[in-house]
């Protein structure tokens, strides 16, 4: 994936939730709510420990993440939801993947075909795009953090692999490690402009013209539906 599409996609996001900062808390909420379905004890959750490590960088109190954990420990709102993933193709073929969080199967698929479809792509099989994507935690420093420092903090913590970009330095994890080197590094004094934990696409592909329109489109109608949690694909707009 190149670095272009990285940092071009993470500026996107990082917009997009700035104007639906409620509807981001509603997925962050949901996300912890499942997590916990299966332990309350992050010590022994992964996923639950990097949902919380995500709530907090987003500014959420852990007032609300406290009470969102021990809301889906046990309780019917976690044991109700239904987790989904949906592939597809968008404009010029790029591959889609949504995952979602859903009550009611037939209405969250018959949702996300129609953003799809109305876009110039269309609803694949299980399994026709998700050997293109590699789930990574994915650490964000901007270019004046020192390489060298960084490398070696980064690789000694337990990082994959560093990338150096001209708009900065992406360390890649292993998902279930990705808030200890998180948390490993911030205590070294590397601060991070952002984290997450990813689908990160094996290769990208370019869209211009009415393509790229397209695609904007669908990704935009995609994430403004109530059911969907993320969405990820390999296409790639340039700014």
């Amino acid at each position: 994936m190149a670095g272009h599409s990285k940092w071009a996609n993470i500026k996107h996001r990082k917009a997009a939730q700035d104007s639906r900062k409620g509807k981001v808390f509603t997925r962050l909420i949901r996300e912890l709510t499942i997590a916990a379905k299966s332990s309350a004890d992050p010590e022994n959750n992964p996923r639950l420990r990097t949902a919380i490590q995500t709530a907090l960088s987003q500014n959420m109190t852990r007032d609300t993440v406290d009470r969102a954990i021990k809301r889906g420990a046990g309780t019917d709102e976690a044991n109700n939801m239904e987790e989904i993933r949906y592939e597809g193709y968008g404009p010029g073929g790029v591959a889609i993947m949504v995952d979602c969080y859903s009550d009611n199967r037939n209405r969250t698929v018959s949702e996300v075909r129609h953003a799809l479809t109305r876009n110039g792509g269309s609803l694949g099989t299980d399994g026709s795009v998700a050997y293109l994507f590699k789930e990574q935690g994915m650490i964000y420093f901007a270019p004046e953090t020192p390489e060298d420092v960084l490398i070696e903090a980064a690789l000694e913590a337990g990082a994959e692999d560093i990338l150096s970009e001209e708009e900065g330095f992406i360390v890649l994890t292993h998902p279930y490690e990705f808030s200890q080197i998180l948390e490993n590094l911030a205590k070294k004094n590397f601060k991070s402009l952002d984290a997450e934990v990813t689908q990160n696409p094996s290769t990208t592909t370019e869209l211009t013209g009415d393509q790229a329109i397209k695609f904007s489109k669908m990704i935009e109608m995609l994430e403004e539906l109530d059911d969907v949690q993320n969405v990820y694909s390999n296409g790639s707009v340039s700014e």
